[in-house]
């Protein structure tokens, strides 16, 4: 063993039994850093309140929007096209927000302060919009039998019904890309229970919520056209504030994750940063890739370490250091847009990854939202009447029955075929999140195929047998509206298979700091689809009035062929599955690594051999830069009560201070390192 002083000198001279004792040290200190920082994951002890939570915002936010299309036009007396684009606007503005919303709760607030601000600010919104029933003078007066026109709302009335929508808007914004993750918070990813519980609780949370737009779209619904749109929108109002004060009941019991800093500006950083060193050449590295790379992950960071993929290999260029960069003394980067870390390259990675995925989910889409509008004015003129009675299910409600499939559904497959698969592919879910996915779209496509063969029939019955006329519509076919259901439960199994999948997929495939963000997608793919499907029923309105077989998409269907349109759908939906199993085969799952760690304290039990050098003397273990400009940026910024574990190829190695005076760099240092 050779010894070298430096600055100043040292009674203590390192022994082989003190170096023996330094690696236990080392080791359980390195273990306790994994460890920290400690959480108590109350698992589903929790989830009495956030699913009751959840339960009763849905009520809340889906018992007022769901009827207040009717509402602008028989309350406020707003014209039909005004009304349907002051909706859509909301829906889509609503859903984008979710962006927004994100951004603030990853980077300012966190999940729990988010959700507890914007469900109380959704109260706010739905308790406006009920005054604006409860008093006369919020809203217009009535439109009388015999009135030929109807005063419309004035400035102030309209200014504040906007009011409640935009608090409503600043509520869905926070609400929505954070209830789902903040509820996967509560288990512990790490354990198999834990693990289990997170698939459960998706299948539950879409659960409720079906079951809450059911509960909406009958009862609630019933309440505002027959009965008072004051209590009708009182009602939501009152489950709202339910909402709020079981969120906050269980505060204590919450794991509250706190932000880690905008993932927006990371994702910014490494791309400017791989532009910038775009003309470098990456490190031939392969089988240990973070040896080549700077590899920085704060000590009490809560994400989990993302392993290396060769994906987007051009992003790697943004963890070279170069002697230009500059490290901190807790080993991070001074200047975040010169460097960024292995982290950060495979969290964008992780984006780039989802982005094909997720661009699938807006064509899947078209197919729900068509049973969501169109299928409204298929039921108009079909007969709804239930069996030799008078009474008709309103139009807008058959929507309840896919609400109604997926409800039944989920409780089937989480309990019953997930444990079945489960043993027979081995895997946790069943089967993989992308299967699951692929599955729905394959039974969409169904759906569409479905939807047309019944539209066809019911245009042939209203031609040849019709039972009536719908007012500024046309006939209404003999056609029971009951046959719609097939395509309806299709639709819902659908939902089930990919909606369901999507927002697991999200969830689990982006990092913690992420997850917020990787939810928004979700939302941001349904009003896409909402857009794109706005865009193609004006294109093939506009193109198909021209053509030899007519319009398409007429005011009376009858005079229509919407089965074309279907069928269109349907087509599309063949060249997305397509386009989203090729995008499957491609993709890789995130992974977590926790190697670096690990193997440090797996190869220290093999230390052979030891030696001791100078700051000024590295000694020749062939470990080329980058390492040792990082190793001796270390020795003059760190404390003198710090070790350091260095992996350097195929060694590690351990720097010890033996004895220092403050400010100033190590007097003596140790190199324990693997043959």
């Amino acid at each position: 063993m050779v010894e070298t002083e430096t600055k100043s000198d040292t009674n203590k001279k390192p022994t082989m039994e003190n170096n023996e004792k330094y690696v236990t040290q080392t080791q359980q200190q390195h273990e306790h850093d994994d460890d920290d920082p400690k959480i108590n994951y109350r698992g589903w002890k929790a989830m009495p309140f956030i699913i009751g939570n959840e339960t009763f915002e849905k009520l809340g936010a889906i018992g007022t929007l769901a009827n207040l299309l009717v509402y602008l036009t028989t309350v406020f007396n707003l014209k039909n096209i005004t009304a349907t684009n002051m909706i859509n606007i909301f829906n889509g503005s609503t859903n984008f927000a979710t962006l927004i919303g994100a951004f603030f709760s990853d980077t300012y607030f966190g999940r729990y302060k988010t959700l507890g601000f914007c469900t109380t600010t959704s109260f706010l919104g739905l308790l406006v919009i009920q005054l604006t029933a409860a008093f006369k003078n919020l809203h217009p007066p009535e439109c009388g039998n015999e009135s030929s026109t109807c005063k419309g709302p004035t400035a102030g009335q309209m200014a504040f019904l906007l009011c409640g929508f935009g608090l409503l808007l600043i509520g869905a914004a926070g609400v929505r890309p954070c209830n789902l993750a903040f509820g996967a918070d509560q288990f512990n990813p790490n354990t198999e229970s834990g693990k289990k519980g997170v698939n459960s609780f998706f299948n539950w949370y879409f659960f409720t919520f079906t079951f809450a737009q059911m509960v909406s779209l009958t009862l609630i619904v019933y309440v505002q056209s027959n009965v008072s749109w004051a209590l009708g929108l009182g009602i939501p109002a009152a489950l709202m504030l339910l909402s709020v004060v079981v969120f906050f009941v269980g505060t204590k019991i919450y794991v509250k994750v706190q932000p880690n800093g905008s993932p927006i500006t990371s994702i910014v950083q490494v791309l400017v940063v791989a532009i910038k060193k775009r003309r470098l050449k990456k490190l031939p590295q392969k089988e240990y890739p973070m040896l080549s790379l700077f590899n920085y992950v704060p000590p009490k960071s809560l994400n989990s370490r993302l392993p290396y993929t060769h994906q987007f290999r051009a992003l790697d260029k943004a963890a070279i250091m170069t002697p230009q960069d500059k490290i901190n003394p807790d080993g991070s980067a001074a200047e975040p847009w010169k460097l960024c870390s292995m982290q950060q390259v495979e969290e964008v990675k992780c984006l780039m990854r989802v982005l094909p995925i997720w661009f699938s989910a807006i064509l899947y889409y078209l197919v729900i939202v068509q049973q969501h509008t169109i299928l409204v004015f298929q039921a108009l003129q079909s007969d709804r009447r239930v069996g030799h009675t008078n009474f008709k299910i309103p139009a807008a409600s058959y929507y309840v029955f896919l609400m109604l499939c997926m409800t039944l559904w989920l409780p089937i497959y989480d309990r019953i075929l997930v444990p079945l698969m489960r043993r027979v592919t081995g895997k946790e879910a069943g089967i993989t999140l992308l299967q699951r996915m692929g599955i729905g779209i394959f039974l969409a496509i169904l759906s569409m195929i479905v939807s047309a063969f019944v539209e066809g029939h019911r245009r042939s019955l209203a031609l040849s047998s019709p039972i009536g006329m719908q007012p500024r519509k046309g006939a209404i076919s003999s056609m029971s509206a009951l046959v719609l259901i097939p395509q309806l439960a299709l639709a819902g199994l659908s939902e089930s298979f990919t909606a369901v999948g999507q927002v697991e997929f999200y969830y689990k495939q982006f990092p913690e700091n992420m997850r917020s963000i990787g939810q928004s997608l979700f939302y941001c793919g349904m009003a896409g689809s909402s857009y794109l499907s706005t865009l193609l029923i004006s294109i093939v309105h506009k193109t198909t009035a021209k053509s030899a077989t007519g319009n398409w998409l007429p005011e009376d269907l009858n005079k229509g062929r919407l089965d074309y349109f279907y069928f269109m759908i349907a087509a599309l939906e063949v060249m997305n599955l397509g386009y989203f199993l090729m995008c499957s085969r491609w993709y890789k799952y995130k992974g977590n690594n926790d190697s670096y760690s690990n193997n440090s304290s797996i190869e220290l039990n093999g230390i052979t051999k030891t030696s001791e050098t100078s700051i000024n003397d590295p000694p020749a273990t062939n470990c080329q830069w980058p390492i040792w400009p990082w190793f001796y940026e270390q020795l003059r910024s760190t404390e003198c009560s710090s070790n350091l574990i260095l992996p350097c190829h195929n060694r590690i190695v351990i720097v010890q201070c033996f004895s220092c005076s403050p400010g100033t760099a190590y007097s003596k240092i140790q190199l324990v390192q693997q043959q």
